[in-house]
Formats: structure tokens, sequence, C-alpha cells
């Protein structure tokens, strides 16, 4: 057997192996044998004190460091007491013998010392010792003064002692690399150069110094320091000539100083250069210093580009309270160009760092000073082609930065769902296509969701669009700057007062107030955030508000009016006047403070009860709207739309779906671990995968196109590359619990590939959720799936060409398809992903239409600026036709400063339901609904009889999109003169008015027609007839080329053996512009078809057991958006 056996010797530790007895067979001897790691010998032991331990070697190095440096030190000494009259009578005889006692006993140590070095560093060649440089010079310096002991004559001899500063260089050199093994710290390469670079300057500058003194001492005889001025001006190339060298032998010494300064600086400057640019590379370090004595963030990145990183600086830098914080960017590919070129930017360049590393080694998170940062960002590179390995890769990265810095709090994006258990331990965690597709599929049902959370998760002045003529414009910019901020109960002005209330209550009143719309709120001993708890949930002082407003209340100051100022018969105040006149609820978004008036901060009793006078002057009343309780009265309150139609829709199965009915119940297969479970519309049995097949009939069934099927409600069609998991998420929220049966669209899947069979086991269970092959690039795949009988088609970004060699023609392919679509089916609502946000501007792009033009410039001068939101003037955006998941980026961002905003997204968007929170949705102002007037009385409404909350309005106006430039009516330049002419009317109509600018639109939408009109006039008068002959000649062309487009597609449809009468009643309704308010002051006027986002109470929050579900009475104001797509459409 073997033992191990430890031997403590007297220069450490011994490790020996011991063989105590080997056995062999058929044989009783034992032989004992030892191993040694190193041989236990006298040579052995000092081999290890002078050279391998470093400690040991460490302090043994310092001492003939000490000792170079004390000869070198005596010589200048000696020089400096040498009498001038010795000199001259004996120019080469050394002086002062008590120096060379000294320097004798300092030389026979060194030799010493030297020799025993030689002995233990022998390994079998004793000339290579003898031949070092080194070594030659501690003979010449040693040798003579030894010699002198035994043959006194020669004490006169000169010795060079000066030489001994190169062995003193060299000494330095090991005793740093000494000093770094012993306390394991490395220093960098760049340091090292450096500090060999000028160790060899001071040792050729002090060797020709002092070699010219004593050669001198036959000519002028030099001093010191006349020789050391001599070297300093002779090794900067100045050379003035005033001190020269005067016999050969010092002439000769400075020459072959030059041609030695000549080979060896040029070498060490061109290392030094190597090694500086490689640093600039790399990045350097973010020293120990600055991380303990400032804040900052690292970011971690595969690949970095220019929108990526502007993005994130953009918002991070948003928040005043981050100004003072760094970033630094560990990246593991070199600094891109158009990267170097913005962080030398002076706003950038001190406060970004770049740093070239791998979050992979701790010497680069060690780099990046991980332990010391207040957050690590972890960003996916989702322009891999393998989306995948870039998961793969971010989970590395995130484990790596846990292991390193555990304390750090970690914010991590991630692209495939089923990649996020992997990150769970992350304190914040975005997966993109779960918020990408619950996105898309509320956008089916919620016009412009993508507008809507894009706006809110974007950081924002409110002050985009405020120089353009049109109304839109500011309405819709000014509203933009609305984001979701929190505050605890008792800390809060707008909230504190309701203590004890309703919460329907204070988001009413607040609201009306205020200007600033209550959303949600959190119970001090409850993590949970709940959107609209409904009436019965009493506000507490411990309660932590959500509120949606232009800034939050800690950047707002609050100017009470009295009554007395308000009865001196002042002219009323509109909308958009100065801040020292702003109402109650017109809050305009500055950089600094918001100054929030309040008027009559005890409303009236009978201001709650409103009524609207009737048309022709009489003296009846329309019909009022009933106050916001303080406390919930369970008798007044409806419970909810969902729960009153069930009745209706158990009596309707057989209109809808035949003898099938429909169950609630939580999916039973999920296809990836960490989804949300969500209460669903399900079917009572799972369906065959062959019935899951839109275009192929089976034994079930013989169905082959949409029409056969015969739906009630129109489609929603989309297109993707493949079945991902993403696509449960676009499932989920549209068969929602709290979505009515008789509003459920079919969805059908358009795959350029066919989905597994574990994809197809977790969709199966949904009602009228459908499958097929193919893509929107062939027309055949698009009639056959029922684009003619859908209202919404969705485009989802593919994978395979999210990359491509010229970045932003990745979507290129996406754009020229839904362009494509866009002319062959104008009345079908196309939402597409694109993966670049600056490609939106190609949608539904039109080539001679100036109006969009206009928009361009507008976005030019908004981007100029420095606004985050340039893009959302273009009307695809602002319609939300069209969506970057890029856009979302800012919610990892603001997360930081914002801990709630994921988690209220989430909420918001359907991929979260916790008991007891609301849950988005939308209702259609029709013609019976505008006696209402005004949404701060829609507000009162909504609050009153359903306890809804309202967050905003998505508008949709009709507009003339020019073709020629002489009637453009979006110009900002022109803008000032607009609001300058428009300033007498505008005072007028408020002094005729009480409403707010809000009633003026038309009047402005007018003025702004007639001074457009007017521009027309006086500059292209002559050429008006022309311009109309040009104007009916592009109408022929349009129509001509519609026609044409019309009867490709019927040719197809009969080809494919379809009716052509759906795609007949397709009408082109392109000459509108559609815009999302976000929560927009109380007097603004509603208008026909305004479509209201509002946030519902959880029907299943207070239901009590014993409920008995009665016949559906719902009013009008209830209903939910889908005047539309409840329509019949009998196929």
């Amino acid at each position: 057997f073997l033992s191990f056996c430890l031997f403590h010797g007297e220069c450490g530790c011994m490790l020996a192996c011991n063989t105590s007895a080997l056995t062999c067979c058929g044989s009783s001897h034992r032989v004992q044998v030892e191993f040694y790691v190193n041989e236990n010998t006298f040579k052995e032991r000092l081999k290890l004190f002078f050279i391998k331990n470093q400690r040991s070697s460490l302090r043994i190095r310092l001492f003939n460091f000490a000792l170079k440096i004390l000869t070198c030190a005596l010589y200048i000494l000696r020089v400096s007491l040498d009498n001038p009259k010795e000199v001259n009578s004996n120019p080469w005889s050394e002086s002062h013998p008590e120096f060379h006692l000294i320097l004798t006993k300092l030389a026979l140590i060194s030799f010493l010392e030297t020799i025993l070095i030689t002995y233990l560093s022998y390994k079998g060649n004793i000339w290579e010792q003898f031949f070092q440089i080194s070594f030659i010079l501690e003979m010449i310096n040693t040798v003579p003064f030894i010699i002198t002991i035994f043959w006194p004559p020669l004490r006169n001899i000169f010795v060079p002692v000066f030489l001994n500063c190169w062995l003193a260089k060299g000494a330095l050199e090991n005793m740093i690399n000494d000093f770094h093994r012993a306390i394991q710290r490395t220093h960098s390469a760049m340091f090292n150069q450096v500090f060999i670079l000028i160790c060899t300057l001071l040792c050729l500058v002090f060797t020709g110094a002092c070699g010219i003194q004593h050669l001198e001492r036959a000519g002028k005889n030099l001093s010191l320091f006349d020789s050391f001025y001599f070297c300093i001006v002779t090794f900067s190339t100045v050379g003035y000539g005033d001190v020269t060298p005067q016999i050969w032998p010092s002439q000769l010494l400075v020459v072959i100083l030059i041609c030695v300064a000549l080979v060896v600086l040029p070498l060490q400057f061109e290392e030094l250069a190597y090694l500086w640019m490689e640093s600039q590379k790399l990045g350097g370090n973010y020293s120990r210093h600055r991380a303990q004595t400032e804040k900052h963030v690292v970011l971690c990145v595969s690949s970095l580009k220019i929108d990526l990183l502007m993005d994130f600086l953009n918002e991070f830098y948003a928040h005043p309270r981050l100004q003072d914080y760094y970033v630094v960017i560990l990246c593991p590919t070199e600094i891109d160009i158009q990267v170097r070129r913005i962080l030398q930017i002076p706003l950038w360049s001190q406060r970004v760092i770049y740093l070239q590393g791998s979050a992979l080694k701790d010497q680069d998170l060690m780099r990046a000073k991980m332990d010391d940062a207040e957050a690590c960002f972890i960003l996916s590179s989702r322009n891999e082609v393998d989306r995948t390995a870039a998961d793969h890769q971010t989970i590395l990265r995130a484990w790596a930065a846990k292991d390193f810095a555990p304390n750090c709090p970690l914010y991590v994006q991630i692209l495939k769902p089923e990649n996020k258990f992997h990150v769970k331990f992350a304190d914040h965690v975005v997966c993109e296509e779960e918020f990408k597709y619950a996105m898309l599929a509320l956008n089916c049902v919620c016009p412009a969701t993508s507008t809507l959370v894009t706006l809110l998760v974007h950081t924002s002045r409110g002050q985009e669009g405020q120089l353009s003529p049109e109304q839109w414009q500011k309405m819709y910019g000014r509203c933009s700057g609305n984001e979701v901020y929190h505050i605890r109960l008792a800390d809060s002005k707008f909230f504190g007062e309701y203590d004890g209330k309703s919460f329907t209550y204070a988001s009413f009143h607040a609201h009306k107030k205020y200007g600033v719309c209550l959303i949600g709120v959190k119970r001090e001993d409850n993590k949970s955030i709940l959107l609209n708890p409904g009436p019965r949930h009493i506000m507490a002082a411990s309660d932590t508000c959500y509120y949606i407003n232009i800034t939050k209340e800690e950047n707002s100051a609050f100017i009470f009016k009295q009554e007395e100022k308000n009865s001196k018969g002042l002219p009323g105040t509109g909308l958009y006047d100065a801040p020292s006149r702003l109402p109650v609820h017109s809050i305009i978004a500055s950089m600094g403070t918001v100054a929030i008036d309040l008027q009559h901060p005890d409303p009236p009793e009978e201001s709650s009860k409103l009524a609207v006078p009737a048309e022709n002057g009489a003296g009846s009343r329309r019909p009022s709207i009933a106050p916001v309780l303080e406390i919930a009265d369970s008798t007044a309150i409806l419970p909810c739309d969902l729960l009153s139609d069930q009745s209706e829709d158990e009596t309707n199965q057989s209109d809808e779906e035949g003898s099938v009915g429909f169950v609630k119940g939580y999916p039973p297969n999920s296809p990836y671990i960490g989804s949300s479970p969500t209460l669903c519309h399900l079917l009572p049995q799972k369906a065959p995968f062959c019935c899951l097949r839109l275009d192929k009939g089976c034994t079930h069934n013989s169905f082959e196109d949409a029409k056969a099927y015969g739906f009630r409600n129109k489609l929603i069609i989309v297109s993707a590359e493949t079945a991902g998991n993403g696509l449960y998420n676009f499932i989920v929220p549209l068969r929602a619990y709290y979505r009515p049966r008789k509003e459920l669209n079919p969805i059908v899947l358009l795959l350029d590939y066919p989905p597994d069979n574990h994809f197809l086991e977790a969709i199966c269970c949904f009602p009228m959720v459908y499958f097929m092959a193919g893509t929107i690039d062939n027309l055949d795949n698009l009639l056959q799936c029922g684009i003619i009988y859908a209202d919404n088609l969705v485009v989802v970004d593919k994978e395979s060409t999210m990359s491509a060699e010229e970045d932003y023609m990745a979507d290129a392919k996406t754009i020229v398809n839904v362009q494509t679509m866009f002319r062959l089916f104008p009345s079908l609502s196309i939402i597409t992903e694109l993966t670049h946000p600056s490609n939106m501007r190609f949608m539904q792009f039109r080539a001679k239409d100036c109006y969009s033009l206009a928009l361009s410039k507008l976005e030019k001068i908004e981007r100029d600026k420095g606004s985050n939101l340039a893009f959302m003037f273009r009307l695809p955006f602002a319609a939300g036709r069209v969506f970057s998941i890029s856009m979302l980026d800012t919610l990892l961002y603001q997360s930081f400063v914002k801990d709630f905003v994921i988690a209220i997204m989430r909420l918001l968007l359907g991929l979260d339901t916790t008991p007891g929170s609301g849950y988005l949705c939308v209702m259609k102002i029709t013609e019976e609904d505008l006696w209402i007037r005004t949404y701060g009385r829609l507000f009162q409404k909504f609050c009153s009889s359903s306890a809804e909350i309202p967050i905003g309005i998505y508008r949709t106006e009709s507009h003339m999109f020019s073709t020629s430039e002489s009637q453009v009516s979006v110009n900002v330049d022109q803008g000032e003169e607009l609001r300058e002419r428009g300033d007498s009317w505008k005072k007028k109509a408020q002094r005729n008015s009480t409403t707010s600018d809000q009633s003026d639109h038309p009047l402005l939408r007018k003025k702004s027609m007639q001074w457009a009109r007017r521009l027309s006039r006086k500059s292209n008068k002559p050429g008006s007839r022309a311009e109309r002959i040009s104007q009916q000649r592009h109408n022929l062309y349009r129509r001509s080329e519609r026609q044409e487009l019309s009867e490709l597609v019927k040719n197809r449809m009969k080809h494919l053996g379809l009716p052509t009468v759906g795609y007949d009643e397709m009408n082109d309704h392109q000459n509108t512009l559609s815009y999302v308010l976000i929560n927009p002051p109380p007097d603004t006027m509603l208008e026909l078809n305004d479509i209201v986002y509002i946030i519902r109470p959880d029907p299943l929050a207070h239901m009590p057991e014993d409920s008995q579900v009665g016949p559906a009475h719902s009013t009008r104001i209830q209903q939910d958006f889908g005047a539309e797509t409840r329509d019949e459409t009998h196929l």
C-alpha cells in the first residue's frame, strides 16, 4: 500500500511519498521506497531560499537593489568631494581612501552573492552563466576592489562603479515581479513597459553623465551637473552646444551612448506603443478607487451596435438621479468604429467606459469592478441567426456574474421563453418573445396597444410636436410624456386625502383634481400589485399607489388659488396657456418642476350630477351621471360584463359552435417551464391534431378553407416562421376567461414550417385555433387561410432574416411583402414587427405623399432636439400598425429606477394574472355615448357604474393626404406664424366656450387648411389648373391600378374555388390617421368612434359562492370594443 508522509525541513516543507510495503505474489519480502518532490540536499535548500521561495527571494533582491543604489550614491558623493587641484595633478587616480574601504566591503558582499546565485542557477552550461551581461558587470565592479585587498598599489585604479545602476535596474524589475507573485496580484503589461522605459532612460543618462565627467578630468574638468546637463540636451536632440566633450575618449563614449540609445529606445517605444494600442482596444481598467467613490453600472453584451448603445444611454441618463452614474460596457468584441466615434463625444466620454472582455472571465469582471457595481445589465443579441444559442450565452453570462458578485442586482434580457427559468434568480427578467406576442395579440382586440405600452415605458418630456400647427400632433406629443410612477399613500399629496376611501373614489377624484390617473395599488403586507382592485378595496396609509402622469409627484409644485381670485372676472383659461394659468387637469411637462394649480380644492356637491342642455334650448335634461361613492355599495356596482353575459353565451352556444361548448379552466399543457397559469376558455375535450389543420380535411370534418367553417367573428391571422413557444402567449390573452365567448375571434397560424406535436399538444385545448403551412408572399396561401374574412393580420419578424450583411436590410423582405398586402387588401389591419425601428418609415409607403414627407422633417427636428421618441409621429406607429421589440429594451432599463414597471406591464398585457387584479380592454364611443361629452365625465361614468378606470383614448380622424407640396399643412418652421396669427381667435373661442381647446379641434384644423391654401394661392396661383389636371390623372391612374389589383385577386380566388363576395366588400380606408392619447385632461372632448382604453376589475375577485348569474343586463357604456368585429360575417 501507498502512504503519504509530510517531512519538515529547515527551509520549508517537503512532500515525500513513502511506499512502506510492496508485497509480490509468492514472496514475503517488503521493500520501502521513498520519493521526494525536491532533493533533500543542502544545494536544494539554498536554491529554495534564494530563488524559488517568493518571499525570501524578494528579500534577497531587495537587499541586492539597496546595495547597488548605495554604491552609486557613494560614487556621486566621492565625485562631489573631489579636490580640483588633485584632479588636475593626477586625473586618473582615485582619492578618498575611506570611500574605497566602504566600496571594497560592498564589492566583496556583492561578489559572494553573485557567485552563489550563479552556482545555484547552474544547469549544465557554465559558459552561459559567465557570459551574461549582469555577471560581466558584477565582475567589472567587484573584482578590482577584491584584488586591491591583496595588492594595495592597485587602489588608485579607477573602477566604473556607476555601472551598478544597470544592475540595480535588473534587480528592481525582478523585485517587482517577485512582489506581485508573493501577493498573488498581477500588474498590467502597460505599467511594466513604462517602468522599463523610464529605468532605461535614467540608466543611460546616469551612465553618460558619470562617464563623461570622469573622462573630462583630462579636459575641461566638467562638473557632474554639467555632464548631466549635456546628456539631457543630447538625448533630447536639442543640442545647444554650450557644453561639449573636448577629448576623444569622452567623445567616443558619447558616440557609443547615442548608438545604444538609437537601438534600445525605439524598441522600447515600439513595445510601449503596441501595448498602448492593445490597451485601447481592451479598454483598460475601471479603478478600484473610482468604484468605491463613484457609482457605476455594468452593461454586458455579446456585440454592441450603435442603436442599442444610444437607446440604453438616452433612457438611462434620462432620469435626473442617474446623472452621476458611470456606465462600464463589457463586450468580447473589438469596439465598433461608430461606437468609438460616439464615445468620443464629451457628453459620453466622461461617463461611459468601454472594456473589451468576457463576462465569463473573473479577470474581466474584476476589471469592470462588478462586485462594486450598482447593477449589471445582461442583454441578448437578437440579431443572431440562432436565437437559442444567443440565450445560452446570456445564461452563462448571468451565472458568471452571479457567481462573481452575488450581491450585484442583475437585469437580464432573454429571447425565448423556454430559457427564462434558467435566470429566474435574477432581480428583473424580460423575456422578449413573451412580451412581443402578448402585445401583438392585444393589438388585435385593443388597437395600438403596442404604441400605448411603448409610450408608457419611454422617458419623455411631453414636448414633442409642440411647434407643429397640427392639433393632433400637439395633443399626441403632450400625452406621450405620461409614465407610470409610484408613491406611498401617506406621503402623497395626490392621494393622501383618500385614506379610508374606496380605490375607485380615489382614482376618479385624483384625476378630476390633479389630472393623474390612479391605476393600481399594493398592500404593505402583500408583494403583488393589483391593477384596479375595484371599489371594495379601501385605501390605507401604508398602501403604495401606482399612477400615470406627466411627471412624478416629487417633481411637482402645488399652487393653490383662492376662491376670490376666480371671482374677479378673469377670462377662462385654455388648455395650452402659460403654466401660471393652468387649470387643475392641465399639466405641461418640463425638465424641471411641473406646476399644478389647484382651483376649487373642494368641488361643489352638484358637480357630480352632470347634464347636457337640450339641443333646442328646452328645459329638459339628459341623463345625469351618478356620483362616485366613497365606500362601495355592493348593490350599485354591476359585477362585470363577463358574468352578465354567461347565460346568454350558454343559450347561444348552438349558434356559434354547434353542439360543442366551452369551459373555463387552466390550459393542461404548458409548452415551457415558467409560464404563468391563466384561466381561459377551453374545449371540453382536446381537439385531434388533424382537426387543427385549416386547409386540409380529415375524418372528423371536411372543411378545407376558412369559408367552410362558417365562423361568426372575423379571423386573426398570424404569420410566423416557426411555431415557437412564444406563440402560446399570443393565444392565451385572446382566450382569457374575461373575454366574452361571443367575441372570441378565430386564430389562424400561417407558418413557414409545420409545427411539431409538442406545440400542437399545447394549443389543441383552445377553441377556434388552427394552423396552415404557407407564407405571406404567396397569394394563394393568403386566400386559403381566409385573409378576406380577417380583420387583423399579424406579421411576426422572422429569425432567418434578422441578420443581414447590411444591418438595416434585415427588414427588407418583410416590408416589401407587407406593402404588397397593403395594396391588395387595403381595408385589412396589418400589424407588423420589424427588427429596426428606423425602418418603420417604409411601412405603407407612398412616394408622392407630401404629408408623410413633412412628418419625416418633423421627425428629424425632434431627433435634433434630443427626443427619445422621434419616430412617434410616423403614422403607422401612431396607429399601432408597426412595432419593433427593440422599443421595449427601455422596459428593462427603466426597471433600474422603477422596480415595479415590469410587473405592471405583465399585468397590463395579460402575461400574469393576480387574483383581484384587473385587465386591459377597450370600449368604443358611439352616437349614443356622445351625451357624456368630455373625458372627465366619462371617467365618472365608468367609476360610478362599472368601477372601470379609463387610461387613454385611441382616436381616428379623417385626413386628406395631399400629393403636392403646395397643399402640405404640416410645417414646423411655419407653425410659429400660425400660432401668432391664431392668438386672437383662440382667445375669443376661449371666452365663448366653457370647454377646453379640445372642442376647437375642427376650428384649428380649418384654420390650418386655410393657412395652407393661402400659401398655395400666393406661390402657385398660375399653376392651379395644371394641378387639378394632374390630380385627376393621378386619381384615374390610381383607380385603374386598383382595378388591376382587384382583378388579380379575384382570378386567384376563382382558380382556388373561393367566392369573391367578401373581397368585393373590401374598401380603401387609407385617408385616416390614428393616434393614442394617454391620460388626456378631463376636459378633452369625446369624438365619434373614439376607443377608450379601460382597466376593468377582476370579475372573480368578489364573487359570492352562492351567486346566481342572472339574465344579461348591461348598459351600452359597459360594452367592450368590438362592434365591428362582432358584426356577423357569415362566410
